[in-house]
């Protein structure tokens, strides 16, 4: 995707104008906040929570920048699965503090999972709320939801790619024998 920055120029956005990396983002801003608002600083859990929302935005960074299908699917599944735990986490938070998981077909759930089809998803659209626990983490739990299907969904196509044009290492291979049969 090419886009005009503010003076004009052509700028290639790459992963970071992919759907779940900003939702990734928005994940990571949101889970900092909410932790220095909700949970004990000195806890392992704050830490924790902040380094999964950390490391399910920078595992898609750096999978993006792999040259093999097989590095991208490492490391987006390791994005995956920290983004997992970041929403086990959340809904810990809730169960442990007797404050109810929104159903998915509520209303509330609803409003939450259709910012994500602003034009401009923004950690903005997320921040109003952030000012309650419930609303807070139930936010997260919605949009972490809508992240993870993005994810399982690239990860699927990725493997099915990789089943059918192979790997960086065997098409490096490929153009060898070429290059050789060619000499």
């Amino acid at each position: 995707m090419v886009i005009l920055d503010y003076k004009g120029y052509k700028e290639n956005k790459g992963y970071k104008s992919l759907p779940f990396y900003v939702q990734s983002e928005i994940i990571y801003d949101f889970t900092v906040e909410f932790c220095d608002r909700y949970v004990d600083k000195r806890s392992r859990t704050h830490d924790q929570m902040v380094q999964s929302g950390r490391s399910g935005k920078q595992n898609i960074a750096e999978g993006y920048l792999q040259k093999s299908i097989e590095g991208k699917l490492k490391l987006l599944g390791v994005s995956r699965g920290s983004l997992e735990e970041l929403l086990n986490d959340y809904q810990d938070f809730l169960r442990q503090r007797g404050l109810p998981l929104w159903k998915p077909d509520s209303s509330k759930a609803q409003a939450v999972r259709r910012l994500v089809y602003n034009d401009y998803n923004s950690y903005k659209n997320y921040k109003v709320y952030i000012s309650g626990p419930e609303e807070a983490a139930n936010c997260m739990v919605c949009l972490i939801n809508q992240t993870n299907q993005l994810l399982d969904q690239k990860l699927r196509w990725l493997e099915e790619k990789f089943v059918k044009e192979g790997g960086f290492r065997e098409n490096l291979f490929k153009k060898r024998l070429e290059y050789r049969k060619s000499l």
